[in-house]
């Protein structure tokens, strides 16, 4: 079990690496001019091999997260119930980038700059608050 405990933690930090980047690379996006077409296709490409490669992260990380929730962490306390509502809302942070990087790609972004790093420290808060809630299990 301590395999799949130390293939869930890498694979979950992989995942959330690419998490932590991509809104970056939507930052820098959002302040392309909009005549500097090579720079946006550049940023464009970077952001569309990064969604995929941490698409593909995600899909063991989850996987072996389930696997040690029935196989060791079944009916535990409260803490695992409230790190896998944060897991939940880390899927979808993880769905609201595949959104946002389309709207980029259709030339229809709204947000500033401002926004998207704003947007950016979520993945870190969500990242912090799973790993404490995992190590310090305190409830």
């Amino acid at each position: 079990m301590l395999w799949i405990k130390a293939f869930h933690i890498v694979f979950v930090a992989s995942w959330f690496a690419g998490l932590f980047y991509l809104p970056r690379l939507f930052v820098n996006l959002a302040m392309v001019p909009a005549d500097s077409h090579a720079e946006r296709e550049r940023l464009l490409l970077m952001a569309r091999k990064l969604y995929r490669f941490m698409s593909l992260l995600m899909i063991p990380a989850i996987g072996l997260g389930v696997w040690l929730w029935v196989a060791y962490y079944w009916g535990t306390g409260g803490w695992l119930h409230a790190k896998l509502l944060l897991v939940v809302f880390a899927i979808g942070y993880h769905h609201a980038c595949r959104s946002l990087l389309r709207k980029f790609e259709q030339f229809a972004n709204q947000r500033s700059e401002r926004w998207f790093r704003v947007f950016n420290e979520t993945s870190v808060l969500l990242f912090a608050a799973i790993v404490v809630l995992a190590v310090v299990k305190p409830f």
